[in-house]
């Protein structure tokens, strides 16, 4: 298997774990409290990885990032801490089996990025796979009723509403992970760091507005942010090694894993039909992939 593959596999179970962690245990925290005290834990996590195996020669200046570059790590830090507040939202009003297929379908969103801003091409089958994940939707919305009845719900309810907006916030900061640690060569021992940090100084003004006790809650904290720490890390070298477009889709059958633990663990109603819309969603950016790995063949052939 390709590493860059292998690393978007281990990265997809560990955000299916954390998305199942975050709806089952942290249940009465804001979405921005959440994610600067598991990023605080996440560096701690982190820092030796950083300290061991960061080579000073290999950090990029300021000068040598640009005005362009600067703004690709900006850019993504934010819509990270955005989607993230997001999807807490959407899972504070959804079950885990509901949004999260919905949420992942992140690639749809990562593929025409890439088209506009880094002259990806789109191919027939890929088209496929962006019509077969958005019936993801579709299927997660099925109650019964009339052909339109799931999309009415869709556009209706508050918790999809949620995904889509947090899933297009993903997308925007996956391709700027994949400029920023190939075309700008950020190291990746670096650049978890940078956005652990980064995120917690752009939702800090947030999170204080509504913060609530942690301390009886500090070893799910440290075990989320260790999780974190280890999913970033993976996610990050698999952006290294491929194409948004590749890691996204692969990274984001996560849904997958959280539909199960939320059905399984959770109980959660309707668990067979949102299984078949996470199999879908997850079915859709696979066909991206290979859509886009046929593309790159033919380029190199």
């Amino acid at each position: 298997m390709d590493p860059g593959i292998l690393f978007a596999v281990l990265a997809a179970l560990g955000w299916g774990v954390y998305i199942f962690g975050l709806k089952r245990y942290f249940e009465g925290y804001a979405a921005a409290q959440l994610a600067v005290v598991v990023n605080i834990f996440a560096v701690a996590w982190y820092a030796p990885v950083t300290g061991t195996s960061l080579d000073p020669a290999s950090i990029p200046t300021v000068a040598e990032l640009g005005i362009v570059g600067v703004a690709v790590v900006f850019i993504t830090i934010v819509f990270i801490g955005l989607g993230f507040v997001l999807f807490i939202e959407a899972l504070d009003g959804g079950d885990v089996s509901y949004v999260a297929p919905i949420n992942k379908l992140v690639p749809v969103f990562v593929l025409p990025i890439e088209i506009i801003l880094l002259s990806q091409h789109l191919t027939a089958l890929q088209l496929v796979g962006v019509a077969v994940a958005t019936m993801a939707v579709y299927v997660a919305n099925y109650e019964g009723g009339g052909l339109f009845d799931p999309l009415r719900r869709a556009a209706n309810s508050r918790p999809a509403q949620f995904a889509l907006a947090s899933a297009i916030c993903y997308a925007v900061s996956d391709v700027g992970k994949r400029v920023a640690l190939q075309e700008l060569s950020i190291p990746t021992t670096l650049w978890v760091p940078i956005l652990f940090v980064g995120g917690t100084v752009v939702l800090l003004p947030l999170a204080v507005r509504d913060w609530q006790p942690v301390r009886a809650s500090l070893p799910k904290f440290a075990a989320m942010g260790l999780l974190v720490a280890g999913s970033e890390h993976v996610t990050s070298v698999a952006f290294s090694l491929v194409p948004a477009s590749i890691g996204s889709p692969i990274i984001n059958t996560q849904a997958v894993v959280a539909v199960i633990l939320g059905g399984v663990v959770l109980r959660e109603a309707q668990f067979g039909t949102r299984l078949v819309a996470a199999f879908l969603a997850v079915a859709g950016v696979t066909l991206i992939a290979i859509g886009n790995v046929s593309t790159l063949v033919s380029v190199v052939g």
